[in-house]
């Protein structure tokens, strides 16, 4: 009876017990395929950056030379320092940290708020005026850049931080993120702290928002990169660039009057990007889990 039950079946054979499935071979290309075609893509999307990066470190007569190289024959630490003294570019980013932190400290306050009354609090026409708030994603920036402009010369803001940062605080995507969060919440929580005598407020700030944090996160990198990169409006809004100009301006200053110091220009584009990076590994534990839980994770 035993040698029936150990015996392999027809056109087969039969497993020892305790004996692990045979690992397949193709199984095993498809991986190393795949992690081959991911490098291949992840090296293609960083090219530019290494080029950058290389570039800054290079003479000033080898930038253009024929046939281009990687690298220079000496790398030239000087750039970074020179990238400083031709135009106030110290002055550029304290004023790009400024803008773009206290841009994205009101745009997360207002953000919270909104969200948790479009999602917890229950009053008339709230999904009315939700939708009305979410449709001005669909305005282009360049369609408000005039009638913007003229507000600001109204209230005489122009050249000036609160021109730079008030209009652009108060976002239908911050909003519509946290919303979505507050949204998968469980009603027993706010429950629970009624019943301990808490009042909306105090629900709010010390049992809503501390859950928030990852979606926080991600909204102020959102906000944080939205401000640092912004061009445009700095561009139409600020006259004196010495004073109030940001990172982009910076860069344009740049192109105009040392529009053939290219190994400056790199030099400055890589100092540019070191207050986006650290931001982003100061959060990134928190990246991850703030897309899923805030409606862009693609659920």
């Amino acid at each position: 009876m035993s040698d029936l039950a150990t015996r392999p079946a027809p056109g087969g054979t039969a497993p020892h017990a305790g004996q692990a499935p045979r690992s397949d071979g193709s199984h095993r290309v498809r991986h190393v395929v795949s992690y081959v075609v991911l490098c291949l893509v992840a090296l293609a999307f960083l090219s530019p950056l290494i080029y950058m990066v290389a570039t800054s470190f290079k003479p000033r007569a080898e930038v253009l030379s024929t046939p281009p190289s990687l690298w220079g024959s000496e790398f030239r630490w000087q750039n970074y320092v020179e990238a400083f003294t031709y135009f106030p570019f110290a002055r550029f980013m304290v004023n790009g940290i400024v803008v773009a932190a206290v841009g994205t400290a009101i745009n997360l306050t207002v953000s919270a708020l909104s969200g948790y009354a479009f999602s917890r609090l229950r009053w008339r026409g709230r999904n009315l005026v939700f939708a009305v708030f979410l449709a001005t994603l669909m305005v282009p920036q360049d369609v408000l850049v005039v009638p913007m402009y003229v507000l600001m010369q109204q209230v005489d803001w122009v050249d000036s931080y609160q021109a730079l940062i008030v209009p652009w605080a108060f976002t239908a995507l911050g909003a519509f993120m946290m919303r979505q969060f507050f949204l998968t919440l469980p009603q027993e929580l706010e429950d629970a702290a009624r019943v301990d005598g808490a009042g909306t407020i105090r629900t709010f700030l010390f049992v809503m928002l501390p859950l928030a944090r990852p979606t926080m996160a991600v909204l102020s990198v959102f906000s944080f990169i939205t401000y640092w990169n912004s061009f445009l409006w700095p561009l139409i809004v600020v006259n004196d660039v010495n004073t109030f100009g940001t990172i982009p301006l910076g860069l344009q200053s740049f192109f105009g009057q040392q529009g053939s110091q290219w190994n400056l220009v790199m030099a400055a584009s890589v100092i540019s990007m070191v207050p986006t990076v650290v931001l982003l590994v100061l959060l990134q534990k928190h990246l991850v889990r703030g897309i899923v839980t805030s409606g862009l994770g693609g659920r």
